[in-house]
């Protein structure tokens, strides 16, 4: 039985450019082979379209075409400098290779090319970064021009072998900190390499036609090779081998992409000849093959299978003459998302059709497009209901901010984005966020669908608001997150009610502002001092009773006891030195030095540590008393000492208290 692939022949890049020059009606001259298929470039050499390989052989009156493997920019900029017309026939897969190396490049990027270095692919590859690309086929190739700290930029000629590439791959991820890898080798390619390779375990006999100066139908035999040992390459029929004995055998047959139709008839209808147990013959597998394949148009929606996910985009099989693409940006309205965990090769995916352009070989798909309409008539359903939403918010807009719900773009205007005001909304980017619709209204043809945050927010407040009068006590213990910051304290939110936290109350230690203790923004454990339920203020307690440092005082100080402190604060009638953080005790002058002194500054200075004496004690009053004196041997006799002075009858300065007037309830 004979058995033909399915993707056997033409792809779509090198059937787009045969097609053109076959139908052309202006003298064309392509600069080399237009593909590496002696049988094509023969009989387009009889139609009129001859080959040159330098642009200085153009013949007078004729336009020069550009062919399916690409040029280098150096090519381009000199067919401009010459003034020739010409055609661009380079394979779209092709190009986006040149455009990923060219922007790369200029970026800094050290660029590899896993391929061939003398197929014509791949220098034109290396012509997009000055002919500085490292081009390798192995491991080795790589040896000593790859440094760790390289920033590397990796691509493959589209007709390479997937293992190879993986290879390589594997290599560069393991001695490359910064490395981008983009997966070029063309879908077709890897199809025909796995249908080749399927078809070759079941076949007695292979059949690979194509070109022997072609990369890609030298690949195919190669991977038929290892699985069946009879497989022959040959570019027409006359080039199969006479003796082949192909009776009450199965025999596969596939073809190189620059092998046309054409031909792999000829060989199929010819064998067909030869062994009259033919299964399905060529021409009707062919004629399914284009039955099969869908029309596309623009605003389709269509469901196809993926079959590639890289961070550029998916790769989707629709059933259609060429697969489709969702570039990352059609995939989700997320600006950091990671596409390779949203879909896997085999999925099926709903996708609305944006572009098809055949000339190019593109469709371009959106994901985004199907859950924005999908998701649009849930939100004229939750409209109606007025049912809350959730979403996340993506973008600060003009006059607002964009969340996204399930796909679907619903703008919140800045006055309905929080329930008070914000100067910067971009503080709300990337939070979750509840929402309902408030209106929904045509603009440009498009829907506008309006939402509001603050709506709902004063209606959770209100909710726990009532909560929270209902159970509110002193002494009890919240979770709150701090609102706002003011000279005097800290308003907090603790569930629909904002209670203040006095200045006092947020540390044992003297502190000049709140923000020296907490943040707009911080959770903060918190508790109830005072409750005013008809004028709806709340007073909160911050500093914890255990933390309280006098209780390291009577549990550490005894009076009489020599300790060490550290000079913090100087007044005329003395200094104060801290004991511990938020403990000071008072020297006072005449406790300074064994002698008589004019002024502090004298003997002592702020930030200074020394020894001094606990000659005071007021564990009730919270007053310590210390003297470095008597510390020190006496310099004078005693009636030439001044009369000492009583220690400070006040030794901690605290913050005065403000009156202010707690929090409102919101």
């Amino acid at each position: 039985m004979i058995t033909v692939a399915k993707t056997a022949g033409f792809c779509f890049g090198v059937n787009r450019a045969v097609e053109f020059l076959e139908n052309t009606d202006t003298p064309t001259a392509t600069l080399g082979p237009i593909i590496h298929n002696t049988a094509v470039v023969e009989k387009l050499k009889s139609n009129g379209v001859v080959v040159i390989d330098a642009i200085d052989k153009l013949p007078p009156d004729t336009e020069l075409a550009i062919r399916t493997h690409g040029v280098g920019k150096h090519v381009y900029d000199e067919i401009e400098t010459a003034g020739h017309k010409y055609v661009d026939l380079t394979c779209p897969f092709v190009k986006k290779i040149h455009k990923i190396v060219a922007k790369n490049y200029a970026d800094g990027y050290k660029i590899v090319i896993i391929g061939d270095k003398s197929h014509p692919e791949v220098i034109g590859i290396n012509g997009w970064c000055e002919n500085k690309a490292i081009v390798a086929l192995d491991i080795s190739d790589l040896s000593g021009k790859i440094e760790e700290n390289d920033k590397v930029c990796v691509v493959s000629q589209t007709t390479m072998d997937r293992k190879t590439f993986k290879k390589i791959e594997k290599f560069l991820k393991n001695h490359c900190k910064t490395i981008q890898i983009f997966d070029t080798i063309c879908s077709a390619t890897n199809e025909r390499q796995t249908e080749a390779e399927e078809l070759a375990k079941k076949s007695d006999v292979m059949i690979v036609i194509g070109g022997y100066h072609s990369s890609n139908s030298r690949k195919l035999a190669e991977v038929c090779k290892k699985y069946c040992k009879d497989t022959y390459q040959i570019e027409c029929f006359e080039d199969l081998p006479q003796n082949i004995d192909i009776s009450a055998k199965n025999v596969g047959i596939t073809a190189g992409a620059s092998t046309p139709a054409c031909i792999i008839k000829e060989v199929s209808f010819k064998m067909e000849e030869m062994n009259k147990t033919v299964g399905d013959s060529f021409a009707e597998q062919f004629e399914e093959y284009e039955k099969s394949l869908i029309t596309l148009h623009t605003g389709d929606r269509v469901t196809g299978t993926v079959i590639g996910v890289t961070d550029a985009g998916v790769s989707v099989n629709l059933g259609y003459k060429s697969d489709g693409f969702i570039p990352a940006g059609e995939m989700t309205d997320e600006p950091n998302a990671d596409i390779k965990s949203m879909v896997n090769p085999g999925d099926e995916i709903e996708v609305f059709v944006v572009r098809v352009n055949d000339v190019e070989g593109e469709v371009t798909l959106s994901k985004k497009k199907i859950d924005a309409i999908n998701s649009e008539n849930l939100l004229v359903a939750a409209a109606e209901s007025k049912e809350i939403l959730t979403g996340k918010v993506i973008q600060v807009v003009n006059k607002g901010i964009v969340v996204s719900y399930k796909g679907a773009r619903v703008f919140v205007p800045a006055s309905q984005a929080s329930d008070r005001y914000l100067s910067d909304l971009s503080v709300l980017v990337g939070q979750e966020v509840s929402f309902r619709i408030i209106d929904m209204k045509k603009e440009r043809g498009r829907n506008k669908i309006v939402g509001s945050i603050k709506e709902v927010l004063k209606e959770q407040k209100a909710a726990l608001s009532e909560k929270f009068w209902a159970d509110v006590e002193v002494g009890k213990v919240y979770t709150g997150t701090v609102k706002s910051l003011t000279k005097f304290g800290a308003f907090v939110d603790i569930g629909g009610v904002d209670g203040l936290i006095h200045i006092s109350e947020l540390s044992w230690a003297k502190i000049k502002h709140p923000s020296e203790v907490v943040s707009e923004g911080d959770v903060v454990e918190t508790y109830v001092i005072d409750v005013d339920k008809e004028k709806g203020k709340v007073s909160l307690g911050y500093k914890k009773t255990e933390d309280n440092p006098w209780n390291k005082v009577a549990a550490e100080i005894t009076e009489g006891a020599v300790i060490d402190c550290k000079i913090v604060r100087i007044v005329p009638f003395g200094a104060f030195a801290e004991i511990f953080p938020g403990v000071d005790g008072l020297i006072h002058i005449s406790q300074v030095a064994n002698k008589r002194i004019g002024r502090v500054e004298e003997e002592l200075t702020i930030g200074q540590h020394v020894q001094a004496k606990v000659v005071e004690l007021d564990m009730e009053n919270k007053k310590i008393g210390l003297s470095i004196r008597a510390l020190l041997e006496p310099e004078a006799p005693a009636e030439e000492v001044a009369e000492e002075a009583p220690v400070a009858e006040e030794v901690v300065e605290e913050a005065p208290v403000e009156e202010v007037p707690a929090a409102d309830a919101e």
